[in-house]
């Protein structure tokens, strides 16, 4: 695990939930950064009884991998705007004394050639040591943060995680209350970024939409011919978890929200038609119309739709009667590996 001289901080509970916090853990400070191909996120947080509490956090849309698609490098702009998001989070590490921390950097560092070089410079202004993960470690960090909201009544999950560069897949047996089982896993170059880039749009007349759609629906019958999750899902067996913008998105202008709340969001369960409804509107509403939306906005409205591609292809391909929401994925997961290295049970939770 590569660790910074940088280290973040996580939530702290109340001093009485603190008191019973073991004195050797007492004094931790954790930081969880994820540097995807879209979006620059950092958690900080501290040991409580119940596992541990997020105390400070940032997120930024950095488009890091802009371009990455049809060069195979990071482009300067796209570095620029990622280290001047990093020396922010530098600053939130240093000034919360974090004592353990962990940035991992995903599929745009993954993809790009000049990635070393863009790691040795990140380290150079910031001082965070960026470790860049393969997509299966990427996979089970998300599985590990969204464990919680598996549930245990049910005999299977299927995990999809739709990034900036890449949607990734993770067929679980469930095991009751006790750690899943990883049956397979996938990850197809269908990220928001790359597809928006590879199709040279944001905005979609319907029959320009469709075909993305089926693009990206061949790539996940693969997997299905791999493990027949279908077979399940008519038996009733199957539970469904979305992660990332594009779900949480959707569940924010189901819901209607007047502002993005997390807690209303993560957690929250989807029929298979309001999602389709909000799909439908985002698929052939203008660009100005999403931009403004506030659970949206001008950073999300030009990349949501190829998310909402890749949500109707997933939606197709595996059409349970439920679509679970989870606002979390590879920062909670780095923080509950941090969680089973201390000893300390419990949840990890936030404002």
């Amino acid at each position: 695990m590569a660790v910074s001289s940088l280290v973040t901080s996580s939530s702290g509970g109340s001093a009485r939930a603190e008191a019973r916090v073991h004195p050797s853990r007492r004094t931790e400070t954790l930081a969880a950064l994820d540097l995807g191909t879209n979006n620059c996120r950092l958690l900080i947080a501290k040991p409580s009884s119940a596992g541990y509490r997020v105390i400070d956090g940032y997120s930024r849309i950095v488009r890091l991998g802009a371009g990455v698609e049809e060069s195979g490098v990071l482009s300067e702009a796209a570095m620029t705007r990622a280290v001047e998001a990093l020396k922010i989070c530098g600053q939130k590490i240093s000034r919360r004394g974090v004592t353990r921390m962990r940035a991992v950097a995903t599929e745009a560092c993954r993809r790009a050639r000049n990635c070393d070089e863009f790691s040795a410079l990140v380290h150079a202004e910031t001082g965070i040591a960026l470790e860049i993960i393969s997509s299966r470690e990427e996979a089970e960090l998300t599985l590990s943060g969204c464990r919680s909201l598996l549930d245990p009544d049910k005999r299977y999950a299927l995990l999809f995680d739709v990034g900036g560069g890449s949607t990734e897949l993770i067929w679980l047996k469930l095991n009751g209350h006790a750690a899943p089982t990883i049956i397979g896993w996938a990850s197809y170059p269908c990220g928001v970024v790359t597809l928006t880039e590879r199709h040279g749009s944001y905005d979609y007349r319907p029959e320009e939409y469709a075909p993305v759609v089926a693009e990206v629906r061949e790539l996940l019958e693969r997997f299905e011919a791999q493990h027949e999750i279908r077979h399940e899902i008519n038996a009733g067996s199957v539970q469904l978890i979305g992660t990332a913008g594009t779900v949480t998105t959707v569940a924010g202008v189901h819901l209607a929200l007047e502002r993005y709340d997390r807690r209303r969001v993560d957690g929250a369960s989807l029929d298979l038609k309001a999602v389709r409804e909000v799909t439908e509107w985002l698929a052939r509403s203008s660009y100005d119309d999403r931009a403004q939306h506030r659970c949206i906005g001008r950073d999300r409205a030009d990349l949501v739709v190829a998310g909402c591609a890749v949500l109707d292809a997933v939606l197709g391909v595996w059409p349970c009667e439920t679509l679970r929401v989870a606002d979390r994925g590879v920062r909670e997961g780095i923080l509950a590996g941090f969680v089973a290295e201390l000893g300390q049970g419990g949840e990890i939770a936030g404002p």
